[in-house]
């Protein structure tokens, strides 16, 4: 049986992820199946961290996350459910053990537009918290915490700049 209010909003859901891409350099969004669709494939090219099999902390610069709009979605989240980690495996964050990313709160009918911009906050480290009781990754969450002065790891916004088209000047009276 379709259900016309989730096909609503998976459809509106689809439209501001489309539009947020296309207006991001850092954002690439591939829907996987028919309409409406449910599964999405999102690239983040931000600069984020990864750890190198030696042990060094190093910047990367793509990041892929799949995001999945269950049938209950509407009514019941998981986030375990609806966000999932695809690569780097050796992501370096203290919410990303993947395939697992803890993106926080998220309450049914969480928009597509919100996860991507908490998962880019995410990969950034302009959203982190350094709790090693909280952290899915322990050694990320030290190192997060020995290097605040490195933190964000990119500060560009996500959406490019929108030019505000120019005010031509008007003279001042009696000049």
């Amino acid at each position: 049986m379709q259900d016309a209010i989730l096909n609503s909003f998976l459809t509106r859901q689809y439209e501001a992820g489309r539009s947020l891409a296309d207006s991001s350099d850092l954002v690439d969004l591939e829907p996987l199946g028919p309409a409406p669709v449910r599964l999405y494939m999102l690239r983040l090219r931000c600069k984020g961290l990864v750890r190198e099999p030696s042990g060094a902390v190093v910047e990367a610069d793509r990041f892929d996350i799949g995001i999945r709009f269950p049938d209950d979605y509407l009514r019941h989240v998981n986030p375990a459910e609806v966000v999932t980690w695809i690569g780097p495996m050796n992501a370096h964050h203290p919410q990303v053990r993947p395939p697992f990313v803890c993106v926080g709160r998220v309450t049914p009918g969480t928009s597509l537009v919100d996860l991507i911009y908490q998962l880019f906050e995410i990969v950034t480290y302009t959203k982190v918290t350094m709790r090693e009781d909280d952290a899915l990754n322990h050694d990320a969450c030290v190192w997060a915490r020995r290097n605040l002065h490195r933190l964000p790891i990119d500060r560009r916004p996500l959406k490019r700049p929108v030019a505000l088209p120019r005010q031509p000047r008007s003279e001042e009276p009696g000049r």
